[in-house]
């Protein structure tokens, strides 16, 4: 990895004590937004199963070698199981809010805003060519059906693209369609780019016309450089505005488009 990635810190037994008595209190009052419940103005903590300290870990390389606004990490740990992650609350709102009623200068400002935190984002560039997380492990994508919640490394993007396709090769029996896939999946795909993975409208948080937060890093991780434009083609269904904005903000890349919208028709997909 050409990057130093930041430990996570831990909490001492009375920390972690007095995380866990907040949940406990806090949510009889109070509803979790997904897996973040907000403590006070100033905190909030994620925590689930399904989570993983890496989460967090992403967020301190970020804050480390990026400008990108992201939560300051206080400490995360795993207890019985379930992963925990205590960090700021950034105060301002998903996109998603009042998007289609904001004019066309206020969206262009947010989108322009947008586009340079990804140039940088995709600046981080790895000297491996490895698929892997910030710490070179395994991922999570819950759009990718799998039999296990993590999965990878992967030596390189060929691995990758072998793991989507459930390891199934070419036959005299392939249709036109999954040749194509094929072929898709065996070009010469440069080095992996650092990337979000969900740059979904309800995760990017604004005030007023500034972007003050990209939040929910789970997904992110060393991937292909396509990822990041066709994970954000997958619009969140509540959300089907965000579609005619991508291109506004990501390089449209429309041989990967076709190539991941033929990976999810043969081998599934959460939004599927």
């Amino acid at each position: 990895m050409p990057y130093n990635v930041p430990d996570v810190p831990r909490p001492n037994k009375f920390q972690k004590w007095l995380l866990l008595a907040s949940i406990s209190i806090v949510r009889r009052f109070r509803n979790r937004t997904g897996s973040v419940l907000m403590l006070t103005s100033d905190l909030c903590v994620k925590y689930g199963s399904r989570l993983d300290v890496v989460e967090a870990q992403t967020m301190l390389f970020i804050a480390k070698h990026t400008s990108i606004p992201v939560p300051k990490i206080y400490f995360a740990f795993t207890d019985e199981e379930c992963t925990y992650i205590l960090m700021e609350r950034i105060h301002g709102h998903s996109a998603s809010r009042g998007w289609v009623r904001r004019s066309d200068a206020s969206k262009q400002r947010v989108l322009e805003a947008l586009k340079k935190m990804v140039l940088e984002m995709r600046g981080l560039i790895s000297q491996s060519n490895a698929i892997c997380s910030v710490s070179g492990g395994s991922l999570y994508d819950m759009r990718i059906p799998m039999n296990t919640r993590r999965f990878g490394p992967f030596d390189n993007v060929q691995e990758f693209h072998n793991h989507l396709r459930n390891g199934k090769q070419t036959s005299s029996n392939s249709c036109d369609e999954y040749l194509r896939l094929f072929e898709l999946h065996s070009h010469d795909w440069s080095s992996p780019t650092f990337t979000h993975g969900d740059l979904s409208s309800l995760n990017i948080l604004v005030r007023g016309d500034d972007v003050v937060g990209i939040i929910d890093w789970e997904t992110a991780g060393w991937y292909p450089p396509y990822w990041e434009y066709t994970t954000a083609c997958q619009v969140n269904p509540r959300n089907p505005f965000w579609r005619d904005e991508i291109e506004k903000f990501l390089e449209e890349m429309p041989e990967a488009l076709e190539m991941d919208q033929l990976r999810q028709k043969y081998f599934g997909d959460w939004f599927g």
